[in-house]
């Protein structure tokens, strides 16, 4: 008999890997795949509307993971520092743990458990999540079929389902205070979430009392970065970028108007988690 198969598919409340679910329930309906939310039960309201509305095309519900313990927890365990792109130990225990201690009882019996994970075919510079099992077999069904982010607004307008609407005013998806944000972001969060940005506030306070090296926002406090002269000052620069990268743009006919600028895009790649942001 051949051995006993798991698919599982892990969605981040981004845009990717919702198009990637999308297409492994139109492309291959002979898998019963598995999807799967690490939730830290601090992502934005946006997300988890959006993971409704996902899991009513899909037809089923997508689990979540929850981790034994949350990020307070784990802040108390790390003295009180916040995480940042040097220590990023939120996605190593909200998310990456969470995930290898449900699959690892499949894999431990024997069960080949295939990962499917949303890199599109136009992000080279991206890796994808290491398998720590030889059960484990990680999947990157949009290099292979050559989907790139037009593509993958194809597949998420097709279903019906469009972007999650934080894309208004940020393009990842991840905790509300995630350290990868660019400073536009922090400054929309404070506008569209202010209870939101008061306890980013309050953490960091906290960290910072604590002895930590870091802050959210690099170089400056959100404190410094709230103040209305620093506002204006990073909505003049993201204003300039934007002008210059559309200046940039080839547009396409068949296309026209179907990519929105990612901030990514403005400010340089970000090294981001694909646990959280894909």
């Amino acid at each position: 008999m051949p051995a006993a198969e798991k698919h599982v598919l892990g969605i981040s409340g981004g845009r990717d890997s919702a198009a990637l679910a999308v297409y492994m329930r139109q492309n291959h309906p002979e898998l019963d795949v598995e999807y799967f939310f690490t939730d830290t039960g601090k992502e934005l309201s946006e997300v988890y509307e959006f993971l409704g509305r996902l899991e009513g095309f899909l037809g089923k519900p997508i689990l979540r993971l929850n981790p034994d313990r949350d990020f307070d927890f784990w802040l108390k365990q790390y003295n009180s520092f916040l995480p940042s792109p040097q220590t990023r130990w939120c996605t190593r225990q909200l998310k990456l743990k969470p995930f290898e201690k449900w699959i690892r009882q499949y894999c431990d019996d024997g069960i080949k458990v295939f990962s499917y994970v949303a890199i599109r075919a136009d992000e080279d510079y991206r890796e994808g999540y290491n398998s720590k099992h030889e059960n484990l077999m990680v999947q990157l069904p949009f290099k292979q079929a050559q989907i790139d982010k037009a593509g993958v607004l194809e597949l998420l307008d097709g279903a019906g389902l469009g972007l999650p609407a934080y894309y208004e005013w940020r393009t990842r998806s991840g905790c509300t205070f995630c350290f990868f944000q660019q400073k536009i972001e922090w400054v929309r969060l404070m506008e569209r979430h202010p209870d939101k940005f008061q306890e980013a506030k309050e953490y960091e306070k906290n960290a910072v009392e604590h002895g930590s090296p870091f802050t959210w926002s690099q170089g400056e406090s959100l404190d410094e970065l709230s103040q209305p002269e620093r506002i204006a000052a990073i909505k003049r620069d993201h204003e300039l970028r934007v002008a210059r990268q559309k200046s940039k743009i080839l547009v396409n006919p068949l296309r026209s108007g179907c990519e929105p600028l990612d901030i990514d895009e403005l400010y340089g790649q970000a090294k981001a988690c694909l646990a959280c942001h894909k």
